[in-house]
């Protein structure tokens, strides 16, 4: 009984000894010490058990050798660059035995500003920094008598090189996309915007994973309390880790409760590049290719960067052609089973007795019947993305020709209802935004039940509500369906129809930006009017 009695206070006293480490304050950063075993052996406790950490230590052959030690991690920096300008410069260099006045004292500030040939030298003072960097792929110098580190920056990752974007193709513009490197993908947007005013705050977010998070904008256009609301939303995230750049997504979006997207997110170096121009704020995310852009409106969704390299007309049309078959993907399948079930006489009496013969032995009536093939044809598409890629295209294409004909041959389903499907898949892909293409995909479902239910007035009852909420809807402060609702009659140059560059002189006035001004005032553009312009004037002197 009293060992049980005993167990029972040792667990009390245990629970509470949990508790007060629990409450306890977080300790100070631990400093450096100026004696290099102790940090040598704190460094080696760190990274117990982490057979990738590389431990060289040496001595600098000063009139009394100086003891000095090297720490990295072995495939993250390049091993020739530390060799050669870090180890050589250090065992190698005649300065050290010629120079009497060398000792303990002054090696660390000699080693940093005279001897290291690396275009990136740091300093750090406490353990805490002293791990991270070594963690990021740097060199770490520690020399004994100093109590300051010196961080190299010779990091080597290796990366896919820059390649075509998958999810987002052109015919005409850019070929280059965003990688898992945020280094490479702060090049590629560096290079488009060659100014001084695009701005790169680097943040940590994850307690363990640490992962850099970059924050661009342009300096002077970007409104400054969109960019603040931004690093705020991003500072209040405490995570373990983020893997992905839709971690951040769902800690920043305004109603975290809709389908609707309210971050941009894209593959491609030049959209970003025209957003930021525009005032929006980017962010990248280190170890994923897609970068997400805010504030985001719902047009936004249905444009592509194709858009603007193309003529105003053709640039019109397509974009004509995708607000038309979105609404195609919405509501075609409704609409037809809504048709159907309550308003026959809608149809031509030569289409109604068509359809009518085609149904003749199917079993199901049209909204199981169109449920069936959409999941059906849902099924399929999530199928040929997760296969791999030759042998996904197969199964979505070849999968979804056998099982609509089998259907139609085993009279589960009409021919009709197979081609309305399929129309409504086509319409589907035309949506150039992968995130904008699946708020569609979900509200088809919903906008058939209220069509089965209520026929064309559950339809309107459905359209009526989907409006009222993204009127309702705000990213970042920007209401979501601008510049419909509040209206901009200047802004719809570059919505719906995509007026000539040379009209478009001020950027959206929904953003707010601080200079609406994006070129001078020009008259309308055009051929010269005789042949002395044409000429340069010669004919006119």
């Amino acid at each position: 009984m009293r060992s049980i009695i005993n167990k029972i206070k040792n667990m009390f006293k245990k629970s509470l000894v949990v508790e007060d480490i629990k409450q306890e304050k977080p300790a100070e950063k631990l400093l450096i010490s100026p004696n290099l075993d102790k940090n040598v052996k704190y460094i080696k406790a760190v990274f117990d058990r982490c057979s990738d950490l590389v431990v060289r230590e040496f001595k600098i052959p000063a009139r009394e050798p100086i003891d000095a030690a090297l720490f990295y991690i072995d495939g993250m920096v390049d091993k020739n660059l530390t060799a050669a300008n870090i180890l050589r410069s250090l065992q190698f260099n005649p300065s050290f035995i010629n120079d009497k006045n060398i000792n303990k004292s002054n090696a660390f500030n000699i080693v940093k500003d005279q001897l290291l040939s690396i275009g990136e030298v740091t300093t750090a003072g406490d353990m805490d920094t002293l791990v991270q960097k070594v963690l990021s792929g740097q060199a770490v110098l520690l020399i004994d008598g100093t109590d300051k580190a010196i961080i190299s920056s010779v990091r080597q990752l290796e990366s896919r090189s820059v390649d075509e974007p998958q999810t987002e193709p052109l015919v005409r513009g850019p070929r280059d996309g965003f990688v898992e490197s945020i280094r490479t993908n702060i090049t590629l947007v560096r290079r488009r915007i060659k100014s001084p005013r695009l701005k790169m705050e680097l943040l940590k977010i994850g307690t363990i994973s640490q992962t850099d998070v970059a924050v661009l904008y342009i300096d002077g256009i970007a409104n400054d309390k969109l960019v603040n609301e931004v690093k705020e939303r991003l500072g209040r995230i405490e995570i373990d880790g983020v893997l992905e750049s839709g971690y951040l997504e769902e800690f920043i979006e305004d109603c975290p409760y809709t389908i609707f997207p309210q971050v941009s997110s894209s593959e491609r170096p030049d959209r970003m590049c025209a957003c930021l121009l525009e005032g929006r704020v980017g962010i990248l995310v280190d170890n994923t290719p897609i970068c997400l852009i805010v504030p985001a409106t719902f047009p936004q969704f249905l444009q592509s960067p194709e858009d603007y390299y193309n003529r105003s007309p053709y640039a019109t049309f397509t974009r004509t052609i995708r607000f038309i078959t979105m609404h195609i993907a919405l509501l075609l399948p409704s609409a037809y089973i809504a048709v159907l079930t309550f308003h026959q006489e809608m149809l031509p009496t030569p289409l109604l007795i068509s359809i009518a013969g085609q149904r003749e032995g199917v079993p199901f009536p049209a909204f199981l019947e169109a449920v069936m093939m959409e999941l059906v044809f849902e099924f399929l598409r999530e199928a040929g993305v997760r296969l791999p890629r030759p042998i996904g295209q197969a199964v979505s294409i070849v999968g979804a020709l056998v099982i609509g004909q089998a259907a139609v041959s085993a009279g589960l389903v009409s021919s009709a209802m197979v081609m309305v499907v399929s129309l409504t898949a086509i319409a589907s892909f035309t949506i150039p935004t992968i995130s904008g293409s699946y708020a569609i995909r979900i509200l088809r479902f919903p906008m058939m039940v209220l069509a089965a239910s209520f026929g064309l007035f559950g339809i309107m009852v459905g359209l009526m509500a989907i409006l009222i909420h993204v009127c309702t809807l705000r990213s970042f402060g920007v209401p979501y369906i601008s510049p419909f609702a509040p209206f901009s009659f200047s802004d719809f140059k570059d919505n719906i129809i995509r007026m000539p560059w040379w009209t478009m002189t001020k950027r959206p006035s929904f953003m707010g930006v601080e200079d609406a001004k994006r070129q001078k005032l020009h008259h309308k553009q055009g051929p010269p009017e005789d042949k002395a312009e044409l000429e340069g004037g010669e004919s006119g002197a």
